[in-house]
């Protein structure tokens, strides 16, 4: 079997596009079209349906994504075994994603220690909202991503990496600095969110779903991108915030903001990892794994 025919069947039903597979594998579009064509001819059965705006597999072309995946798996396995066996010290470059949540103070300082431990190694953490990382991990252009909420994605898996618990951050002396709360009264204290996509954003529709209430329910009066623009809002006392409390961490210590908790709200959540599905580790990407949870047991 032609492995790149594979790697192109792949990455048409994983974008769902001739034009954005040819992108993501840096060949023209006739190109992609041709590979397919090969394919569909070889095993002398139809695998994509084009008829739609968007290419989507046929029974048979599911069938083939699946095994497609482990045996590109197994071909990127072999190769890093091949490569860990020339040299045993880690080198070249690890690019990570995360949202803003885990990756504004946590795990900046993990891959700060860990690119100390292998000098050689140029360590890239790249920060967006949870859906462009998800997405971003799924086209191969990121070695791994750390986001606090999951969503399905047919191109991803996720797994629990991390803890973290979510607060309601007030300016100091807010009549509901220190305390648990209702709902209600969060309902009148002037809401700041952060913008649709962000994992904590994605965590407080879900809570409020399961109550039979959506965001807009509550008095939003802002929403200002991500973690930082949402924090500086509620220090300039402009209303208050859902947030990570360890991105906040700082700030509590010095007094310049507050939490409070809402009753009947469940805010610990797993910090997920998320990998291509079916993408065999590297080298770098496991002992960071490693690294992380004997770090952070």
């Amino acid at each position: 079997m032609d492995t790149r025919q594979l790697e192109t069947f792949v990455a048409v039903v994983e974008r769902r596009s001739f034009s954005q597979a040819a992108e993501r594998l840096g060949v023209t579009q006739p190109a992609v079209s041709l590979q397919i064509q090969a394919l569909e001819k070889r095993l002398g059965t139809k695998l994509l349906d084009r008829s739609g705006r968007r290419v989507e597999p046929t029974e048979a072309g599911i069938r083939l994504y699946r095994g497609a995946q482990r045996l590109l798996a197994l071909e990127e396995q072999v190769v890093a075994e091949v490569a860990e066996e020339a040299t045993a010290e880690l080198e070249g470059r690890f690019e990570i994603g995360a949202s803003t949540g885990p990756g504004g103070i946590v795990l900046s300082h993990l891959l700060c220690e860990f690119g100390a431990l292998h000098p050689k190694l140029h360590v890239l953490l790249w920060v967006f909202d949870t859906q462009t990382i998800v997405d971003r991990v799924a086209a191969r252009e990121l070695e791994l991503g750390v986001v606090g909420a999951s969503r399905r994605h047919r191109g991803v898996v996720f797994e629990p990496f991390l803890r973290d618990e979510v607060v309601l951050a007030c300016p100091p002396g807010h009549p509901l600095a220190g305390r648990t709360v209702s709902l209600e009264e969060v309902r009148d204290a002037g809401l700041i969110m952060m913008q649709e996509g962000a994992g904590v954003r994605l965590m407080i529709e879900d809570e409020l779903h399961e109550r039979n209430l959506r965001l807009r329910d509550l008095d939003v009066r802002f929403e200002l991108g991500l973690q930082e623009s949402v924090s500086s809002a509620v220090r300039g006392g402009y209303g208050v915030t859902f947030i990570s409390r360890t991105s906040i961490e700082a700030e509590l210590a010095a007094g310049t903001l507050a939490e409070t908790r809402v009753e009947g709200l469940d805010l610990h959540r797993e910090i997920q990892l998320v990998r291509a599905a079916g993408r065999a580790e590297t080298r770098a990407s496991r002992a960071f794994v490693e690294f992380v949870r004997e770090r952070l047991p």
